[in-house]
């Protein structure tokens, strides 16, 4: 275990990638606030049984005064931040006829406001500070369409536009924002989104050259490089892909499926 040297804000920590993330930033040496409607005891726990340096922060981060709260845990106990993780977000599966603007803007309002808002509180921190990694956490739906997410999709387009806006606003302070665009990610949000029936593991697993989902880990580890000025110091604006790759391939299925090792 790394001694403390940076401080890092990571929501949605209380499970999925959140919590992995959390876990990987902690075991590198960061003291990682983790910030969720519900409590991250279980994430807090993991960490610090591993020896690890964690603070929670709950609350609902749509809430102007929950915003202000977690700055004031972060400003109050470590008095800097070196790296946002906004990853926190919501599905939403619906045909966009059948989408209403409560729903568009319910999706909206976490997947891209809320990161925006931590930005706009933790970004003059770090150009006060000099350094800094912001890493928003999109989707392959803000690259392409994925048919009956509308919402989704949108909110994910808009947070990498986001994304390359403060990177270009930022950089010169040496404040970095980058995205992590994965694909389909075996969590709980995943669980949730196959009880409609829309989709089957096997509908992702024949889709995905790499033949399975992303899991939690994967997702972390690329969120990790980008954190460090070490391992990613002039990655600005960009949007790291992590699918197995998906978005590469536009191999019909069963052609897709020959490439395959014998089961």
């Amino acid at each position: 275990m790394s001694a403390i040297s940076n401080v890092a804000v990571v929501t949605g920590a209380a499970q999925g990638i959140g919590r992995r993330t959390a876990e990987v930033l902690a075991a590198a040496g960061f003291a990682v606030v983790l910030a969720d409607r519900q409590a991250p005891r279980a994430t807090r726990e993991a960490i610090e049984r591993a020896g690890g340096s964690a603070v929670e922060a709950i609350g609902d981060l749509t809430g102007a005064d929950a915003v202000r709260a977690l700055d004031a845990v972060v400003r109050s106990r470590f008095g800097r931040i070196d790296v946002l993780v906004n990853n926190a977000g919501i599905s939403l599966i619906r045909p966009a006829a059948d989408t209403t603007v409560e729903d568009l803007r319910r999706v909206l309002e976490v997947n891209l406001v809320v990161p925006f808002m931590l930005a706009a509180t933790f970004g003059p921190l770090m150009v006060q500070q000099r350094t800094g990694s912001i890493v928003n956490i999109a989707s392959i739906a803000g690259l392409f369409a994925v048919a009956d997410r509308a919402a989704y999709n949108a909110s994910k387009h808009a947070l990498i536009g986001v994304t390359r806006t403060l990177a270009a606003e930022w950089g010169g302070y040496g404040v970095r924002c980058n995205a992590v665009c994965p694909g389909w990610v075996k969590t709980e949000m995943d669980a949730a989104d196959q009880t409609s029936g829309n989709y089957r593991d096997s509908d992702i697993i024949n889709r995905v050259p790499m033949g399975r989902f992303a899991s939690p880990d994967d997702i972390a580890q690329a969120i990790l490089f980008l954190s460090r000025s070490a391992t990613s110091g002039f990655i600005n604006g960009q949007t790291l892909v992590v699918d197995g790759g998906w978005t590469a391939d536009a191999t019909w299925e069963s052609l897709r499926l020959q490439h395959r090792p014998p089961a």
